[in-house]
């Protein structure tokens, strides 16, 4: 009989739980309301802990803002921030003088190094409609030796970041999104200099899959002694080599293996 490909499979946390040298993830699904002139809500903030808003009450929170939802100005050092945007408009500004307006598929990587003061502000630019806002935020160490080096900032805009639908026997597709590392001739923009991601022995990877509906997809093996999670957050279900996992779920599977994945409904 075959190893059981699948290690372990826990219940999201928040944050999500990662392995080394990933630090946390956060997936952020806003509906915020109609914008304002303001680019805040056009709508009460009456019994929300302004300042703190973590609770999603009516669907959405102001998070640390008290205007526009988000991040005001606060602290980074020793790790980088991965912020992959799916729906919705950051407004990005740090002390090295960097500013951005990003999203709908960009990413932006910044390595903290020895220090580096930013914003994340989430501005409501339609005010007829909702703006939905969708983001991954992942925090991903740095090497002893890299801890304190200078603050970088780089942008990976989605028009770089390739995509490619594998399509099964059935005719069904699974689009796979590569942010870091490197899948079938597949390569991303180059992260930044001082990252782990920079070192092809590293084994760094961050894909993000969409399965159609009954669609099926065989996950490459990775270099053997690397570490390998999913993280099923959308959809009704997905069969991993051969047993079902529920969405909501970690899955901690072996790195030096192919595995079957194959949906229920349409997954992410």
């Amino acid at each position: 009989m075959s190893e059981d490909p699948i290690i372990g499979v826990v219940p999201f946390s928040f944050p999500w739980q990662t392995l080394d040298p990933f630090l946390f993830c956060v997936h952020h699904d806003d509906r915020y309301p109609a914008g304002n002139d303001q680019l805040g809500p056009q709508a009460s903030l009456a019994g929300r802990n302004i300042g703190m808003d973590f609770e999603g009450k009516d669907g959405w929170r102001m998070y640390h803002g008290d205007v526009v939802p988000g991040f005001p100005r606060h602290p980074h050092r020793g790790f980088e921030t991965i912020s992959i945007v799916r729906r919705g408009l950051i407004d990005h500004s740090d002390s090295l003088g960097a500013t951005a307006r990003f999203g709908e598929g960009d990413v932006q990587w910044m390595t903290a190094g020895q220090g580096i003061e930013h914003s994340e502000m989430f501005p409501l630019l339609d005010p007829d409609g909702e703006n939905p806002m969708e983001l991954f935020q992942i925090w991903l160490n740095l090497p002893r030796a890299q801890k304190l080096v200078k603050p970088h900032f780089t942008m990976l805009w989605a028009d770089t970041i390739p995509t490619r639908d594998f399509v099964d026997d059935a005719g069904r597709t699974v689009s796979v999104t590569i942010v870091a590392g490197e899948l079938e001739g597949l390569i991303p923009p180059s992260p930044p200099p001082d990252s782990w991601a920079s070192n092809p022995e590293s084994d760094v990877a961050v894909w993000t899959l969409k399965f159609e509906p009954g669609a099926t997809w065989t996950l490459p093996s990775a270099r053997e002694g690397s570490t390998r999670v999913l993280y099923l957050f959308a959809g009704s279900g997905l069969i991993v080599g051969g047993k079902a996992v529920q969405p909501g779920n970690v899955i901690q599977v072996r790195a030096d293996a192919e595995i079957v994945l194959t949906n229920g409904d349409e997954a992410s």
